[in-house]
């Protein structure tokens, strides 16, 4: 078989896009930013703070925790969530090498 495209950028590159996807819904940075607000794991109340059904969010969810945006734990029957920071690192370390480079060319660029 041939070679994907994925094959011909960084892991880190690759890694980056898959968090970026990860964040391309809005469902999903609303998700992002009810559990940085309550600061804790999170097991039933994702789904009442947002106007979508439980197995959307349930999708969401997935998709955020299969970037490594959000970390899951088994508690009881309920599935609780909260933020998984290096995943965020991830992201932070990106937008601050942007913004050291166009700190930079400021100057440089028309």
């Amino acid at each position: 078989m041939g070679t994907t495209k994925t094959d011909h950028f960084t892991e880190s590159q690759n890694e980056l896009a898959v968090l970026a996807k990860a964040l391309g819904h809005p469902a999903r940075i609303a998700i992002m930013e009810y559990l940085l607000k309550v600061d804790a794991c999170i097991c039933g109340d994702i789904v009442n703070e947002l106007p979508l059904s439980q197995p959307t969010v349930s999708q969401h969810l997935k998709e955020l925790k299969n970037a490594g945006l959000i970390k899951g734990s088994i508690e009881g029957n309920s599935i609780c969530y909260c933020i998984n920071e290096p995943g965020l690192e991830k992201i932070k370390g990106f937008f601050e090498h942007i913004s050291a480079n166009l700190a930079k060319k400021r100057s440089e660029c028309c």
